[in-house]
């Protein structure tokens, strides 16, 4: 895989490397606006999707339909900053999904062009476990400057303990690069599940990666599974679109829902408020509901410090 900016073909050598340089040189120095700004930091969305502009509204379409839900932004970068704008969010943290393991490479180097500039907005990498070289394709994220990367099992119908998808969580370990899974069921692709918490345990006994992340409080809609064998596991959970309401098209699938206010207080506990980070899924859930929801909560305040910025901080190295 050639690492370059723009079309292949069009560069020399010698101006694709400098133009490999530059790209690096933005990115380093947007990574050093955002440590700047770390202490007026009060809210990080730890889990956001966007698409670019030409592909955002056909993707958005087809995603709302398998889903059934109806999306509270254009998934568009510009929608997603006036969303953080209006809810007080100061960083989201974009997961690229990845369906096919030929477009790894071009969405990873799409994923750093995002962070060439600090926007408030900042990519993880994504991966698919059928790429040829997984190895290659984790370092090439890593010297893209991408601090985590995304899992998606259900994506790739293949469970998150396959040999497939734990040499990749092994392999992003060894590197020191954030780990987030979706975990539990999926509301657009369920069944099966593809992410259950037992494969959640098995990966954590197997392999213990330092900085993984679980989506949607560690398995959504598999909550009383998560309180009963993921309570106190050295990892870190997500609230993304794990409250509030669900907005149908129609009826409610498979009788999903989501966590009351209490239960999800009782998770956190659970897990710890030193685990729980701050997620909204959007634009399938609305920056602004999920703020007021968990300021409205009983935690006190050091507690909504840690779970509105403070983990996400720690774990970002900011």
């Amino acid at each position: 895989m050639e690492y370059v900016h723009g079309a292949a073909g069009i560069f020399s050598p010698e101006q694709m490397e400098r133009e490999k340089l530059a790209a690096e040189q933005r990115r380093n120095e947007a990574w050093e606006s955002l440590k700047a700004r770390a202490e007026d930091i009060r809210i990080i969305d730890f889990h956001t999707h966007i698409f670019p502009d030409r592909i955002a509204k056909g993707a958005l379409h087809a995603l709302a339909e398998e889903s059934q839900t109806i999306p509270f932004t254009a998934a568009t970068a510009e929608s997603l900053r006036e969303s953080m704008r209006e809810a007080g969010v100061d960083l989201s943290i974009v997961l690229p999904v990845v369906t096919h393991a030929d477009k790894t490479g071009k969405i990873n180097l799409s994923a750093a062009k995002t962070n060439e500039t600090d926007t408030g907005i900042l990519s993880f990498a994504g991966i698919h476990p059928g790429v040829e070289d997984p190895k290659k394709e984790l370092k090439f994220a890593k010297a893209l400057g991408l601090k985590g990367v995304k899992l998606h099992p259900d994506y790739y119908r293949m469970s998150f303990d396959s040999p497939e998808t734990m040499r990749i969580i092994d392999l992003a370990a060894e590197m020191d690069m954030i780990i987030l899974t979706h975990a539990g069921k999926d509301i657009g692709l369920y069944p099966p599940t593809c992410c259950p918490v037992d494969a959640i345990k098995r990966v954590i006994r197997e392999i213990h990666p330092p900085k993984l992340v679980l989506a949607h409080m560690g398995g959504w809609n598999d909550w009383d599974e998560v309180l009963e064998k993921l309570a106190g596991e050295d990892v870190y959970f997500d609230t993304a679109f794990s409250i509030g309401d669900i907005h149908w098209m129609d009826q409610p699938k498979h009788g999903f829902h989501q966590l009351s206010d209490e239960a999800f207080v009782k998770l956190v506990y659970a897990v710890g408020t030193d685990r729980v980070l701050f997620a909204t899924d959007c634009p399938w859930a609305e920056q602004i509901d999920y703020v007021n929801r968990i300021k409205a909560m009983p935690f006190t305040p050091e507690e909504k410090q840690a779970i509105f910025a403070g983990n996400a901080k720690r774990l970002l190295g900011l």
